[in-house]
């Protein structure tokens, strides 16, 4: 199983399939947070926003980016505005966007047609062949 997407401690972005997303290609923006809070959150920027622009990150071959851009468009972001901590709210955020771009780029296993065993057929045939006969059993008959 590939490991957990997470954010380095260097900015960059590990997605767990072998994927790195540099930090430089990764735009942070901060801003009040909003909301309830009083005096605190109207004068810290604690909320983070951080912005990955697909198209244009120099960290993905040209079949990562087709695939990111086909699921997730040209640019994506994510937030986090739910601790007083910048730093906190910024590794939050740039988790978010690492499970968001790696859910992206994960890929189910083709499925292949098969067969029922035997069994399984004959289980399934002796099923539908009791349950006639309850059915069977409720219809009105007349007496002889």
């Amino acid at each position: 199983m590939a490991d957990r997407p997470r954010a380095l401690a260097n900015g960059d972005l590990d997605l767990g399939n072998g994927t790195v997303v540099l930090a430089r290609d990764i735009q942070l923006r901060t801003s009040t947070p909003g909301g309830p809070g009083g005096q605190h959150a109207n004068r810290t920027m604690s909320r983070v926003v951080v912005t990955l622009d697909v198209a244009h990150a120099d960290s993905f071959n040209d079949d990562v980016r087709r695939r990111l851009l086909a699921v997730l468009g040209p640019t994506v972001s994510a937030s986090s505005s739910s601790s007083r901590s910048q730093t906190q709210n910024r590794r939050l955020a740039q988790d978010h966007l690492a499970h968001r771009l790696a859910d992206a780029l994960h890929e189910d296993p083709k499925r292949r047609a098969t067969r029922p065993t035997k069994a399984a057929v004959v289980r399934r045939l002796e099923g539908k062949r009791r349950r006639a006969s309850i059915k069977s059993d409720r219809r009105f008959r007349d007496e002889e």
